[in-house]
């Protein structure tokens, strides 16, 4: 079990890809392509194809397809084989003229069978069989228009998009989001002839819409593979009720129990959801320099863990309108740079100072390297100074392409250090530790108080002011850190004059972005009256006074706020981190809010004996290896926290923490209120 156990079963899998695309015309989703750019990188696949680059496409109902010399193809797929995939991969071969077809799909034909409704004791008697992908294959042959053509269909469980060794992501769960305590009322909607649900503590799988079950199946099946490339049997927990169906089904998943008898190594697997604490996803306490960046740099277009890096400055292309899209962006992931590879994961583990400092050395050791002209100057390091040292390369075709990963981690930190953003960075900071003193002195009325000479109409706003989608952003990190709270007439009034204000700014904005037209439901501002401003505003404080019960049914982890007294300023205790100290705790007690999910009998059994017998229950800190699976979204100084933590709570301990994407404060209000969380779109 290396260290590097995320990065070696993502590159594993591309590898089982990368055997099948020679002179392969090869078609990838954007999840599939999002693992491949951080996996190995798309010059690993094109030096596979053998071909040229126009050999790699995007998978879409108007893709292009084969021509006459191209007979070969390669779709590389990370969902399902059904419904709108499958009429986008007829239409695609029949328009061409492909003689060999290879489909990959990262999802296991176990959860092919369940996605067609195969009964599970059916599904057991198909082992070693695989009729959805054998049927798919004599499709492909007759859309090739020759049934002595071939085809291919096999499982490669693409699921990860590895950041670094502690830390990786799952691009294709990107949207997939916790449920809060309005979701029940939705849920019990459906089920007209079932007892009614009282609360998300009664939530199970059986409770779930059909389309988020299979969403969390296919994560599973993903997750299974994961740990059979770590040779591991896992032992599955849950902090929250999203969480637990999750790692229920983790537990019991039928094609792992034959791998589960085998597998040598254990893993505690920790599922934690996002909601439980939406503080530290929208806050801006994380003094790290990569957080800011995702923060404010446009995010490369398809992704949702890299952003676009500006690389015009180092070419002699002209910086005008028409040419902004003549130079391709550079970006975050380095997979193939040893170097610049080095940095990133520096800049993951360092604050903000320190990894400033250090893209300063990369640059003037690469500079020293290739003997260009450099002036050493000390002190503190400033984008000027880092531009000086960039532009060394700029005429230099050799010393720019040996050292182009780092040149691109270079221009993302110049250009997030002059961004206009990163200076509203500390006011945010600001507002956010007065709002904790606050909390401890004041009602929650008297913080929305405060608050309100803060919401500006467009025409009184500078760029200075916070604009509605970073209002929305503190209203959440309000709402998070102040939890379950009465709601009486001082603070009922207060939420009003605040409605009101921020149904004036969102009716009055000249162009809606598509945080707010999706809140509003408007695609133009025109269309967007007061009323239904005000409509969208009560349903947004609806969602926020959800998020302030998300902590209800927890019993241990009831805050994340702790008050301040004499000797201490009040303060922000993260979720996680409260999580990781129990899991550790030296006195090992039986743990309260992390459940323990059964895989059966004999762990049923266990936990009942334990009740009047000395059984131990299974225990988080009981293996080698813990797997953090925030379920939401993770930042990156919440990882850097965890590893951390683990490193001096238990040494020697190996941490891994995956989550469904990487966060900026953005992403939250996006996710939040988003309108398909129950019902995700599965392509079919």
């Amino acid at each position: 079990m290396s260290a590097a156990g995320v990065l070696s079963f993502a590159q594993q899998g591309w590898e089982q890809v990368l055997a099948k695309v020679k002179w392969s015309v090869v078609y990838l989703d954007a999840a599939c392509a999002e693992s491949l750019h951080w996996s190995c990188g798309s010059s690993r696949l094109l030096e596979a194809v053998q071909g040229p680059a126009c050999s790699l496409r995007e998978f879409e109902p108007g893709a292009i397809g084969g021509g006459a010399e191209q007979p070969r193809a390669v779709f590389v797929l990370s969902c399902l084989l059904k419904g709108r995939t499958v009429d986008t991969l007829r239409d695609i071969v029949r328009r061409s003229h492909f003689q060999y077809c290879v489909v990959v799909t990262a999802v296991s034909h176990a959860v092919h069978l369940t996605a067609n409704h195969v009964p599970a004791a059916a599904a057991a008697e198909l082992e070693g069989q695989q009729p959805v992908f054998e049927q798919l294959e004599e499709r492909l042959c007759d859309w090739m228009g020759n049934v002595n053509y071939t085809a291919e269909v096999l499982h490669v469980p693409l699921l990860l998009a590895p950041a670094a060794p502690h830390l990786a992501f799952t691009p294709a769960f990107a949207t997939l989001f916790p449920l809060l305590p309005g979701d029940v009322h939705v849920l019990n909607s459906a089920r007209q002839d079932k007892r009614k649900l009282s609360s998300l503590g009664e939530v199970d799988a059986a409770a779930l819409t059909p389309e988020l079950l299979l969403h969390i199946r296919c994560l599973v099946s993903g997750l299974s593979s994961l740990c059979e490339h770590l040779g591991v049997r896992e032992e599955c927990f849950a902090v929250g009720s999203l969480s637990r169906v999750i790692a229920t089904d983790l537990a019991n998943y039928a094609p792992a129990k034959n791998r589960k008898k085998t597998s040598t190594g254990r893993a505690s697997v920790v599922f934690v959801d996002r909601t439980l604490d939406l503080t530290g996803a929208v806050g801006h306490h994380g003094d790290n320099l990569v957080e800011k960046i995702i923060s404010v740099l446009p995010q490369l277009p398809g992704h949702t863990n890299d952003v676009m890096v500006n690389m015009a400055e180092l070419t002699a292309v002209q910086a005008t309108e028409e040419n902004q899209n003549v130079i391709a962006p550079g970006c975050l992931a380095q997979s193939n740079d040893t170097s610049a590879k080095a940095l990133w994961e520096a800049l993951l583990n360092t604050k903000h100072k320190e990894a400033v400092m250090e893209v300063r050395r990369h640059l003037v050791e690469a500079a020293s390297r290739e003997n260009l002209p450099i002036k050493m100057s000390m002190g503190r390091v400033t984008p000027g100074q880092l531009m000086s040292y960039i532009q060394l390369f700029k005429n230099n075709l050799k010393a720019l392409t040996n050292h182009c990963g780092l040149l691109q981690l270079g221009m993302a930190t110049v250009e997030t250090l002059k961004h206009p953003q990163t200076a509203k960075w500390d006011n945010f900071l600001a507002f956010e530790r007065l709002l904790l003193q606050s909390l401890g002195d004041s009602t929650m009325a008297v913080v929305l108080n405060q608050l309100l000479p803060m919401i500006k109409s467009p025409s009184q706003r500078t760029s200075e002011d916070y604009s509605p989608e970073e209002l929305l952003i503190l209203l959440i990190y309000i709402y998070s850190v102040t939890g379950e709270f009465t709601l009486d007439n001082d603070l009922r009034e207060a939420e009003e004059r605040v409605k009101t204000a921020l149904a004036h700014v969102f009716s009055e904005e000249s162009q809606l972005s598509p945080l707010l037209q999706k809140i509003t439901g408007c695609d133009s501002a025109i269309n967007l009256t007061f009323p239904k401003s005000q409509n969208s505003v009560n349903d947004v404080f609806t969602s926020l006074q959800e998020i302030a019960r998300a902590r209800t049914l927890m019993r241990q982890f009831k805050s994340v706020y702790v008050p301040g007294n004499h000797t201490h300023q009040a303060s922000y205790k993260p979720l996680l981190k409260q999580v990781v100290e129990e899991i550790f705790n030296p006195e090992k007690p039986d743990p309260v809010d992390i459940e323990h999910t059964s895989s059966g009998l004999t762990d049923l059994l266990k936990t009942g004996f334990s009740m009047f017998m000395k059984v131990s229950r299974p225990h988080p800190s009981d293996h080698p290896l813990l797997i953090l699976f925030v379920v939401g979204g993770v930042t990156v100084s919440e990882a850097k926290m965890v590893k951390d933590l683990v490193a001096s709570l238990k040494p020697g301990t190996q941490v891994m923490v995956l989550s469904t994407r990487l966060l900026k404060p953005l992403n939250i209000p996006e996710l939040l209120f988003a309108t398909d969380r129950l019902h995700p779109d599965l392509g079919f």
